[in-house]
């Protein structure tokens, strides 16, 4: 009896001493640097350099290199090394600077006018419930009216010249600015209007501490779409009674045929969209520098 109580008690013992063991092993072999499985990074990954030229010219070499292997037809989409000797005709011939310098003034004017108007318009509905009522249906409803729609009805109203052109490239800006705007007003956290309630924030204090920083990334949304809105829409306003600009330009080359001008125009409308957008964003980026966000 005594004897099996103590084999009984020794296989215990040694079923014991082998359990608490296994743990410290584990935790041994771990420490000594064990295999680790290591967690998979879900963030895009380091900015590559000159990112944004990347696709267009990956573009143009696909372009380049279908059109020296006979792909495409010369006559409607001429090689890039025509368009090339193409724009540089026109602009020693003087036609090119002149037209682009007429295409820049009219998006400038037009494009300041739509952001004032945008801005003004979304920190008077978005701060104020009175100015909600009065503004944010109707910019709706404009909103839902095609605004290339209103060109015969600004003509009647401005005349042929460049004023209605002015008018419709600022309707085009100042609604996504205002609707991105206005949204990001909107969608500020109402706990943040209660602390500054509670810090003794001043009107003046709240709108400049609070309501501008956390506004600021719809507006630079807005922005953006603004920016190429104005481009969008230059396009067609200047083939419309026009006698100068780069619209004016391209529609002369569909009259006689000329491809390659066509896409000079084009080409050249790309350029100032790709570079007005990337001139937002590095200004986004900058004023923006103290979000840690996934594009950084």
């Amino acid at each position: 009896m005594t004897t099996s109580t103590s084999e009984t008690t020794g296989t215990t013992g040694t079923t014991g001493s082998t359990t608490s063991t296994s743990v410290p092993v584990t935790a041994v072999e771990a420490a000594a640097g064990a295999p680790r499985r290591r967690r998979r990074g879900l963030a895009p990954g380091k900015r590559l350099p000159a990112s944004r030229v990347i696709g267009p010219a990956l573009f143009f070499v696909l372009w380049a290199v279908a059109s020296a292997a006979g792909q495409l037809d010369p006559a409607a989409i001429p090689a890039p090394w025509t368009v090339l000797r193409t724009a540089g005709r026109l602009w020693t011939s003087g036609t090119l600077p002149t037209d682009m310098l007429t295409s820049l003034e009219r998006a400038a004017y037009g494009f300041a006018l739509g952001l004032t108007a945008g801005v003004v318009l979304a920190l008077a509905a978005g701060l104020s419930r009175i100015g909600e009522a009065l503004i944010d249906g109707t910019v709706q409803l404009n909103r839902a009216i095609p605004t290339l729609g209103l060109i015969p009805l600004f003509i009647l109203w401005l005349g042929i010249g460049e004023t209605f052109k002015v008018a419709i490239i600022a309707i085009v800006v100042y609604i996504p600015i205002y609707l991105n705007l206005h949204a990001a007003l909107s969608g500020i956290d109402h706990r943040y209007v209660e602390l500054a309630e509670v810090q003794g924030l001043s009107r003046l204090q709240f709108v400049r501490q609070i309501v501008i920083p956390g506004a600021l990334p719809g507006f630079f949304v807005g922005l953006r779409l603004g920016v190429t809105g104005s481009w969008l829409s230059l396009v067609v306003l200047e083939q419309i009674n026009a006698t100068s600009g780069l619209g004016y330009m391209m529609f002369q080359a569909q009259n006689y045929g000329q491809s390659d001008v066509i896409l000079v125009g084009l080409l050249i409308y790309g350029v100032f969209g790709l570079v007005s957008d990337s001139a937002v964003r590095l200004v986004e980026r900058r004023v923006l520098s103290w979000r840690r966000t996934l594009s950084n």
